[in-house]
């Protein structure tokens, strides 16, 4: 491989010993058996079309990528002929033929998805059992989920379907009114005042070019980088639109060569940060429904395609290590130790590299034999759970290659099926901001086992990035590695030319790249996110309200009665700036703490702690944590720099309890 470069950008080339177009799907079959001699390594699909470079252009290497390491590609390549080599005695999976979906098939199945099958078909009912869930949406994502519905209705009158379909015109009449508003209420021009400040700075950074299609590059860890805040408090796709509309009215400036990297950060939220696993699962089912959404208007937005596959069907086995479904492999696992979230294999595999020291230079590059590792594959299938397998004949790089091997041959890929290609387009977006912002979602979306997955592998090449002064594993290096391996998926496998492989490999890199380094920011619910959630919390509490006092007034009660007892109820005798926390699991049950300005969750468990003899406190800290329970939310686990005064503000009628977190 070799880099040519030129005044207009950079341009990968590579040599590959076999032919131009022919399919580059992994094998992914079982052990022992041969591959079918025609296939290549790494398929990879793209759903934009990607200009041809033109024949000899003048090439002269941009300033800018001065900082790119040359070898950084050539790991890519390196990794994904070690694939080939250690798949050449092992045969495909059974082919699965992916059926085109009907028109308007995947439409319905989005809306379904997103909570709103009662928009349509035998289920659909009166509009406005989703009248509060709409009712909450910020404008981008309105458009997206009536594009939708506008498909499907137009999809089933064609079949002459006897079906009760709703005008969307009647389902979003009530979003008119409020069309220029952010979800808070707030009017959109206040919106864009405040996003001005997070937006355009990222636009300014270099970027990797293949032919004319440009991606953020991946940077040295020791380059000097300006840090801005990631904006959370307002719907991503509104931002997109702002910017659009700002860079309208001022011309965005040329991307400078020399114009300083990013880093992205969290800002403070004084109401606490909600991570993923911090709320209850009424909640993030809520969550879930608004992240689709909101990804589908960010991608709207931008104008690019997101193309959300069915899941197929694969005939797989039904027990073992590797090439079964990763439920099934939780399964089999929590018989042996309940609570198991990540599969005890994968936990092992990460050990054992991990004993062998993290220092070792080239790990994670350098292969295991693949003969060596195919006998070890068919050893710890038969001996892994009878616990009688001998870990000390596995060398450090054995278990590295196994670890590929395990993520590599999952049935269905560990990004899942459903959001791969998603996962694929992330690289079409136009900055790195919005890259990050749909990775954000992403992760939102992943099926809990997939996610925990994910994290604990995420965590794991951090901690081989930490070492990177001994083992020389920058996150570049680890990335390119990584990336053939999370990103294949022969269920998906289409032919593609080369230079759509060029791409898709420096793009799938670079996701990989924003997956590592930026894990903990992708891992946060967005604020404007929960906000709808108690939103709708809130408005679905006034529908119930009302449904009870018609119930009261029925069964002949005084209303004016119920209305003083609710009103006692949510007062509790608690006087004016004071809040009453439970500990139902301490020695100290109940305590009321005055509020301040500066009182945070860290105050007032260590008030709680410090109650306890000295032998319990020590177990205690980072045990228990302290909870928002009712008013506008389910449940949530506040992080300990949530300062109490503004999250009693945000939710007067919640109870503070301090509790463990299930596991």
């Amino acid at each position: 491989m070799s880099w040519l470069s030129s005044s207009q950008g950079v341009v990968l080339t590579a040599y590959h010993p076999s032919g131009k177009d022919q399919a580059v799907g992994g094998n992914h079959g079982k052990v022992g058996e041969e591959a079918t001699p025609s296939r290549k390594y790494g398929q990879y699909t793209m759903n934009q079309e990607v200009t041809k470079v033109s024949e000899k252009p003048p090439y002269d290497r941009s300033s800018s990528q001065d900082s790119l390491d040359e070898l950084s590609m050539e790991d890519y390549w390196t990794e994904l002929e070690n694939i080939k080599k250690s798949s050449e005695n092992r045969q495909d999976q059974e082919v699965v033929v992916v059926k085109e979906p009907d028109e308007g098939e995947l439409e319905e199945e989005w809306l379904k998805e997103a909570g709103l099958s009662n928009l349509f078909g035998e289920s659909a009912g009166d509009p406005q059992e989703s009248m509060v869930f709409l009712s909450t949406l910020t404008r981008t994502q309105a458009a997206a989920v009536q594009k939708r519905v506008e498909t499907v209705s137009q999809t089933l009158r064609k079949k002459n379907k006897q079906y009760q379909i709703p005008d969307v015109r009647d389902i979003f009449a009530q979003q008119t009114e409020s069309k220029e508003k952010a979800p808070d209420g707030t009017e959109s021009q206040s919106v864009r005042t405040n996003e001005n400040k997070y937006q355009g700075k990222d636009d300014q950074a270099s970027s990797l070019v293949v032919g004319e299609k440009e991606l953020i590059p991946l940077v040295p860890e020791e380059a000097p980088a300006s840090e801005t805040d990631i904006n959370l408090e307002v719907s991503f796709a509104e931002q997109a639109v702002n910017q659009k509309e700002s860079s309208k009215e001022k011309p965005q400036k040329s991307r400078g060569d020399d114009a300083p990297l990013l880093n992205f950060r969290l800002p403070k939220d004084k109401t606490g940060t909600t991570k993923i696993g911090d709320l209850a699962p009424q909640d993030m089912k809520k969550v879930c429904h608004l992240a689709l959404i909101e990804l589908t208007a960010l991608y709207d937005v931008l104008g690019v395609e997101l193309k959300q596959q069915k899941a197929v069907k694969i005939k797989t086995k039904d027990s073992g290590l590797f090439c079964i479904p990763l439920t099934l492999l939780l399964e089999q696992d929590q018989r042996k130790v309940p609570g198991t979230r990540i599969p005890l294999i994968f936990q092992k595999l990460i050990s054992r590299i991990e004993e062998g020291g993290l220092e070792t230079e080239g790990l994670l590059r350098i292969p295991g034999a693949a003969i060596r590792i195919k006998n070890l594959c068919q050893e710890l299938e038969a001996k892994f759970y009878e616990g009688t397998f001998n870990w000390e004949s596995v060398k450090q790089h054995d278990a590295a290659s196994l670890l590929k091997l395990f993520i590599r041959e999952l049935p269905q890929p560990l990004l899942s099926v459903e959001y791969l290609k998603a996962f694929q387009a992330v690289q079409n977006l136009p900055t790195k901001r919005q890259q990050l912002q749909a990775l954000n979602l992403l992760v939102i979306l992943l099926p809990d086992a997939n996610r925990d997955t994910l994290k604990a592998l995420l965590e794991f090449l951090q901690r081989v990035i930490d070492n990177r002064d001994k083992n020389k594993m920058t996150t570049m290096n680890v990335a390119m590695v990584m990336a053939p391996n999370l990103f294949m998926c022969h269920a998906l496998g289409l032919k593609c030319s080369e230079q759509r492989e060029f791409v898709m490999a420096a793009g799938t890199a670079n996701i990989m790249h924003l997956l590592i380094k930026y894990q903990k920011l992708l891992w946060t619910i967005p604020k404007f996110i929960v906000n709808q959630v108690r939103k709708q919390n809130t408005e679905n509490h006034k529908k119930d309200k009302k449904a009870m006092k018609k119930l009261l007034k029925k069964m002949a009660y005084d209303r004016e009665k119920y209305e003083k007892q609710d009103k006692s109820t949510n007062d509790a005798d608690i006087p004016q700036g004071v809040i009453r926390v439970q500990a139902p699991h301490l020695s100290k049950v109940s305590m009321a703490i005055q509020l301040t300005e500066e009182l945070k969750a860290s105050d007032v468990l260590a008030r709680f702690l410090s109650q306890e003899s000295g032998i319990a406190q020590t177990l205690k800290k980072g045990e228990v944590f302290l909870y928002e329970i009712g008013g506008n939310i389910g449940e949530r686990c506040l992080d300990e720099d949530t300062y109490m005064k503004d999250l009693y503000q945000l939710n007067p009628n919640a109870e503070w309890v301090i509790k463990s977190k299930p596991s």
